[in-house]
């Protein structure tokens, strides 16, 4: 991996000498290259605010069998009390986080809002502030084409920056009960993708990259910033959207194949693991709706309420089962400490 250090422009100023006679001329100061960094302006804005992420999770825990104990991410100042926006996987069960600045400077941080709908978390740096912020952008505005730089950090704290493009606006589904209704689709990908910033060419942030996608080539979904500005200050507030009803989760992990979308796993502390599915059930109807994909089974699962009875009719070599399940909460099973 290629190490980007972003050096900064020395200013000159440059006073006349006055003589009786002709002026004479000052010779033009010239810059070293090394004197000039090598980044595309608009990740020069960003980069100041970017941090580099430790974080310590709860040894043992359901989101640390899947994710390890140990975790490492980019998060992305937005407020210059130091307020981090990151995606929320790196969260879950964090028992202690290291912040890194672009200086080097290491500080503790806490969590301070989950976003599970959208994946994002935010976390507040407990060093002395005011901290570098980076402006948050229009992702409403942004189209395939358009330019893009996703920027973040290695684990040695060195800033890893990739210049590339939207390669979709679209939606997108996820095993783990998780849709997007518009996703950024950014390529190329980067190497250090979890908490990246995705910078417009203006160097706002317009999205955070949450995942990898694909085969190599591989590309980056970003999460679009208009999931959170809305609501940051309400995050930041209450620990989670409260203005938004609770979605009923069930911890049941689905694959689409093509006989249908089929039961792949569930989550052991999930409802779903105690109401009598089995691998390779195929879903097709939820709340007696037929559905025949991950985005139907979702829009009908999440037009009900966390607590409500989910009521799920699914083939099971030639017969049709129904099984109730009691949805939950999920945030009641990350709180924010």
């Amino acid at each position: 991996m290629k190490r980007v250090v972003t050096l900064a422009l020395v200013p000159l100023l440059l006073l006349p000498t006055l003589t009786l006679g002709a002026p004479s001329s000052v010779p033009e100061r010239r810059l070293h290259p090394d004197e000039v960094s090598a980044l595309p302006s608009f990740v020069r804005r960003v980069a100041p605010a970017v941090v580099a992420l430790h974080v310590r999770n709860v040894e043992g825990a359901t989101s640390s069998a899947r994710l390890g104990s140990r975790r490492f991410g980019s998060g992305v100042i937005f407020d210059p009390r130091g307020y981090v926006l990151t995606v929320s996987y790196l969260l879950l069960d964090a028992v202690a986080i290291e912040a890194r600045g672009r200086d080097g400077r290491a500080v503790a941080a806490r969590v301070v809002g989950l976003d599970l709908d959208a994946g994002l978390g935010v976390i507040k740096l407990e060093g002395e502030g005011p901290w570098a912020s980076a402006t948050l952008g229009d992702s409403q505005a942004v189209v395939p084409g358009a330019r893009t730089g996703t920027v973040g950090v290695d684990e040695d704290n060195d800033l890893v920056q990739v210049t590339g493009a939207v390669h979709a606006v679209r939606r997108f589904s996820a095993y783990w009960e998780y849709m997007l209704d518009r996703a950024i689709i950014v390529a190329p990908a980067s190497p250090q993708w979890g908490g990246s910033a995705v910078v417009n060419e203006r160097g706002e942030v317009v999205g955070i990259a949450s995942l990898r996608l694909g085969e190599p080539p591989h590309v980056n979904l970003a999460i679009p910033i208009e999931k959170f500005s809305p609501v940051k200050d309400e995050l930041i507030a209450s620990g989670r959207i409260a203005s938004r009803p609770p979605r009923p989760w069930l911890g049941l992990y689905t694959v689409a194949l093509p006989e249908g979308l089929v039961v792949s796993e569930m989550s052991p502390v999930g409802p779903a693991s105690q109401a009598g599915f089995r691998q390779g059930d195929r879903i097709l109807k939820v709340n007696g709706v037929a559905v025949a994909s991950q985005e139907e089974f979702y829009e009908q699962l999440w037009s009900r309420r966390a607590g409500d009875l989910i009521e799920l009719a699914v083939q099971r070599a030639n017969k049709v089962h129904i099984i109730a399940v009691p949805s939950v909460d999920r945030h009641r099973l990350y709180p924010v400490r």
